[in-house]
């Protein structure tokens, strides 16, 4: 497995990336209406591009095709696995050759209906034990994420009881103002 991570979002020209990706990367980069949501995009691909070539000295931009669920696969290559996530303050991407989740989110401030709506009993508990509610809060969103994106069906069913430490191993990294979580079967 290899996984990149990057702060740099406005470190880059963004003209010269978009014409160095795919054409289907660069319309999916240009229906953002703001910048750093294109520059995203656009990192999260080059991520992808830069993990591709180093671990299996692939060079052409890979082209997506999609589940029922949305979760995308490299045409051609079914033996490689990805995900990638981003928040406004880094990108992600994780490659395997098993399946693979993994998301990233800013660490903020939350409310109580969301607590109730994504969290069961025991994570509630240990939101409210915790000396950082809000860190606390973002990485068990990051492990339910990644949990749904791993098994390929985005939050579709019952998020409270995503995570599962006797089915999946997660692998969870706090910066300061972000978390991100990766998730591999065991």
């Amino acid at each position: 497995m290899i996984t990149l991570v990057s702060e740099e979002i406005w470190e880059f020209d963004l003209e010269a990336a978009l014409r160095g990706i795919s054409g289907q990367r660069r319309e999916q980069a240009l229906k953002f209406k703001y910048e750093q949501g294109q520059r995203l995009c656009v990192l999260a691909y080059q991520l992808l591009k830069e993990g591709l070539q180093k671990e299996y000295c692939i060079t052409e931009n890979p082209i997506f095709e999609y589940n029922e669920h949305g979760k995308p696969s490299i045409v051609g290559h079914p033996e490689i696995y990805f995900n990638l996530s981003h928040c406004k303050e880094a990108v992600i991407c994780a490659i395997s050759n098993q399946p693979i989740g993994v998301d990233v989110e800013s660490i903020r401030e939350f409310n109580d209906s969301l607590i109730n709506y994504t969290m069961n009993d025991e994570e509630k508990v240990e939101i409210a034990n915790s000396d950082a509610p809000a860190a606390t809060f973002i990485r068990l969103w990051t492990m339910k994420e990644a949990t749904s994106k791993l098994i390929g069906t985005g939050i579709t069913h019952d998020v409270k009881s995503l995570i599962d430490t006797k089915k999946y191993k997660y692998t969870t990294v706090e910066r300061q103002q972000y978390i991100y979580t990766i998730c591999e079967n065991l």
